[in-house]
């Protein structure tokens, strides 16, 4: 009998004891710096499960993490002069994989094929990106900036910040992003980044821009990413330029079992690796979207159809 209750109690204390190790790694995980800075600048970056940061952290915890992983932008505008464009027709499709993401980089030979598109009722519904690409008899296209989304749940018809096409401002709703500014292509098909009014940006030429960031390459030098940028690691779409005039799109997928996604380290590391000059985040998360001749290319991980979404801005390759 008494063998009994002992051999009851010991059971008992080997599975307090496996609880206390379990509820102990739990606390070590959620608490331990990188994977606490890891749950938060990714919940945040996404916004709609910032909450989940919210839950297990204090004010104080969420301001430090924020604090430690940020992009500290340079106030330098790219310089269009040390851009020489070539007549190289054609484009190029790269696979690219790293530790936790995979994706892929489209390189762009002629600059003078990339444009700005935007949805068909901008203002009053987004568009999907597939139905943009057929309208514009584009060859490749990527998502743009981001929009205006209450509750994760608009159409997305209202793009923040201005938009410029064929060298008029056709649209100035609030900007709702900290870092950045114009990303766009002036009328000699040269990308130019930089913090500007309305009428710096016109002043400098652009035919085709848009308002988003952060900035990762101004005119060859690398921004300051403190921790992983603030944004964690997610699905993400960068656009930028080499020297010769090479446009690049980068679109890596995340949020799935074979790609948690990158960070703004992982994007700057990818861009310098293929050779851009001047480089710039764009919209990320479920709007990371890339097609080349209509197919839908990456793993988009919206509720919309295949994955897709409505959207406001694209960047396009026509024919």
């Amino acid at each position: 009998m008494k063998k009994r209750l002992l051999e009851k109690i010991n059971n008992r204390v080997i599975i307090i004891i496996l609880v206390i190790i379990i509820f102990s790694c739990g606390v070590f995980i959620l608490y331990g710096t990188s994977f606490k800075d890891l749950l938060i600048t990714s919940s945040y970056s996404t916004m709609s499960h910032k909450y989940i940061a919210d839950i297990l952290y204090s004010d104080k915890d969420i301001d430090d993490v924020l604090n430690r992983n940020a992009v500290l932008e340079s106030s330098e505008v790219s310089n269009p002069d040390l851009i020489k464009v070539n007549n190289k027709k054609g484009y190029k499709l790269v696979k690219i994989k790293g530790s936790t993401y995979n994706g892929f980089l489209v390189l762009i030979y002629d600059s003078s094929k990339v444009f700005l598109a935007t949805s068909k009722d901008l203002g009053k519904s987004g568009e999907f990106i597939t139905s943009v690409s057929k309208r514009e008899k584009a060859i490749i296209a990527i998502n743009g900036g981001g929009f205006y989304d209450p509750n994760w749940s608009s159409n997305g018809s209202l793009a923040h910040g201005t938009i410029i096409k064929n060298g008029k401002i056709i649209s100035d709703y609030q900007d709702a992003f900290r870092y950045g500014g114009f990303i766009g292509f002036t009328k000699d098909n040269k990308l130019v980044l930089g913090k500007m009014s309305n009428e710096e940006a016109l002043k400098i030429g652009y035919r085709d821009a848009i308002e988003f960031g952060p900035f990762l390459i101004i005119n060859g030098k690398k921004t300051k990413i403190k921790g992983n940028g603030g944004f964690g690691i997610a699905p993400r779409t960068a656009i930028g330029q080499r020297k010769d005039g090479t446009v690049m799109f980068l679109v890596i997928n995340g949020r799935i079992p074979t790609s948690i996604g990158a960070d703004m380290n992982d994007l700057y590391d990818i861009m310098s690796k293929y050779g851009a000059y001047n480089a710039a985040n764009l919209d990320g998360g479920s709007s990371s979207e890339l097609l080349i001749n209509n197919k839908i290319i990456n793993t988009p991980v919206a509720g919309g159809k295949n994955g897709l979404r409505s959207m406001s801005t694209f960047w396009i390759v026509k024919k």
